[in-house]
């Protein structure tokens, strides 16, 4: 067997291996997000402490993001990716057992922390392996955490109308999840930094071409968290349905991003990165008019879906260019992942301070015209579709500076 097709099947075996990392992180956030109401009542936090609670997760992202980079490259791509993932899914059990706000905050802090790392990281090797393979499969990779996500949404759910205790959930599910993510493991690049290569900084700002290309994922997450979060609330409120109508909105909007992920690396491959955004941007656009022009709830529900299918792969796609926008791609990467986190945390409390001072609708209006941003800053992207080769040496360097 030649070497070229021996190392086409390493590559794709990494791939599956990377896939299968990135449904057990999106298992950790369907598995937590199920179990919410029950650590509230745990923890004895009003609604308000919750919420400020809930904010704690994206600030521990934000600190630690910077410092996945220097893990990396100390431990290598493949044993750095074990521990984080490890920590991730184990830091579930910490919300559940906090007998109070302050220990819900830090608790909330670490797993916000241990995911924000977990998610440079595994990000940065599916970009590599994305390099290797020479087409585009960060579409896919996000579409497999959604489906990761439905999953451990639909086993919490289970869990929450069995009446289970989330501290017993959560203790199963981390010791699952951690399995099965070091099972992954085994199978992702052992990436080490070249000889010569200087270790990146424990903590720097990042370049101004992942804030070009964060920008892009703003709009996009934040059109996403809107929509999640407030598009049961619109439909109710503002066409007056049925609650189980208005679920059913949130769901299809979930189920669309999903399948458009998971069907968006053909589209990327064939298209480019720039004419897919601004095509997806057109799309989200069409949909917002359709939801804030809607006069039923099949006008507004055909909105949501388009919504979905237009921004689905906008952040994956910003993670591919910033993993080829310059000399720093692990850096760029956690640039780019903290200002979707930020913009994913800003998002919900924006629509609902707007839609209070002046009315939901107004809010939606917001979304749209942020939609249409995609539209006019596609082209930052760029990067993200210059040429790759099909197979690196076996001997390629783990994300990180390259001299």
């Amino acid at each position: 067997m030649s070497d070229v097709l021996y190392d086409q099947r390493q590559v794709k075996r990494a791939r599956y291996a990377v896939a299968a990392v990135f449904a057990v992180h999106g298992a950790v956030t369907g598995s937590f997000a199920t179990r919410v109401p029950w650590i509230q009542d745990h923890a004895s936090v009003s609604a308000g402490q919750l919420g400020l609670a809930l904010a704690f997760p994206a600030l521990g992202a934000s600190v630690a993001m910077p410092l996945a980079g220097s893990i990396s490259h100390r431990f290598g791509a493949r044993n750095a990716l074990r521990g984080l993932i490890s920590l991730w899914t184990l830091s579930l059990v910490l919300p559940s057992v906090s007998p109070n706000l302050v220990a819900l905050c830090l608790a909330l802090f670490v797993y916000g922390a241990t995911a924000g790392m977990a998610d440079v990281a595994m990000n940065a090797l599916g970009v590599e392996i994305e390099n290797r393979l020479g087409r585009s499969i960060m579409s896919s990779l996000h579409g497999m955490w959604s489906v990761g996500t439905l999953i451990g949404s639909a086993a919490g759910t289970l869990a929450a109308h069995l009446g289970s205790d989330a501290r017993l959930h959560h203790a199963l599910a981390a010791a699952v999840l951690t399995c099965l993510g070091l099972l992954a493991c085994r199978w992702v690049p052992d990436l080490q930094p070249a000889e010569d290569e200087e270790p990146p900084p424990r903590f720097a700002l990042p370049p101004k071409s992942a804030l070009l290309i964060g920008a892009v994922g703003f709009c996009a997450v934040f059109a996403e968290g809107a929509s999640l979060d407030w598009s049961a609330v619109y439909l109710r409120d503002q066409l007056e349905t049925s609650a189980g109508l208005a679920a059913a909105c949130t769901t299809g909007f979930t189920l669309t991003m999903a399948v458009a992920r998971l069907a968006g690396d053909r589209i990327v491959d064939r298209y480019g990165s720039v004419r897919t955004v601004r095509a997806g941007g057109l799309l989200a656009a069409l949909g917002g008019l359709l939801i804030v022009t809607a006069r039923n709830p099949a006008m507004a529900m055909t909105g949501f879906a388009l919504m979905g299918l237009g921004i689905a792969v906008v952040v994956p796609l910003c993670f591919a260019a910033a993993g080829r926008s310059g000399s720093n791609p692990s850096l760029a990467i956690a640039g780019v992942a903290t200002i979707t986190y930020t913009s994913g945390l800003v998002a919900p409390s924006a629509i609902g301070t707007i839609a209070q001072a002046t009315s939901l609708l107004v809010s939606f209006i917001l979304v749209t015209v942020l939609a249409s941003g995609l539209v006019a800053f596609a082209g930052v992207l760029r990067g993200g579709d210059r040429d790759r080769p099909k197979i690196s040496p076996p001997a390629a360097a783990v994300p990180g500076p390259r001299p």
